[in-house]
């Protein structure tokens, strides 16, 4: 047999990520970032959202659930043409968030940081770099 049969593979990271206000995070990922609302979920009524938002093959989980996510986390996001989509979202003139891209040793990079202190690392890696 190959070692490939017996190798564990993951097939889909998905990082969670704590809100705290739903509107101010639709406004931040949905109206800002581009992404779309996937699902929604709450065990019943006055209960906290958890959601699924997403864009371009990148999935998050954004929960109001105390616990499940720590606040102020980062997320590192390997990304294609970093500064086209800088572009974007500096033509949306978004009061909150005025992102640039910084050229670093491991390639460029654009930071955002949404309303509840989590930091979303969107990096497009140099040619250079292995993976």
């Amino acid at each position: 047999m190959s070692n490939e049969t017996h190798t564990t593979r993951f097939t889909r990271v998905c990082p969670i990520l704590r809100i705290f206000d739903e509107a101010k995070a639709r406004e931040f990922y949905v109206d800002f970032l581009g992404f779309s609302v996937d699902w929604e979920h709450r065990f019943g009524e006055n209960f906290p959202l958890y959601m699924q938002v997403s864009r371009a093959g990148l999935i998050l989980h954004l929960s109001g659930h105390h616990g499940d996510a720590t606040p102020g986390s980062t997320v590192f996001v390997g990304t294609l043409r970093v500064e086209a989509y800088q572009r974007e979202l500096a033509a949306k003139d978004y009061t909150y968030m005025k992102p640039g891209v910084e050229p670093l040793p491991w390639g460029l990079q654009m930071e955002v940081t949404d309303p509840f202190g989590n930091r979303i690392r969107f990096c497009e890696r140099l040619e250079t770099e292995s993976a």
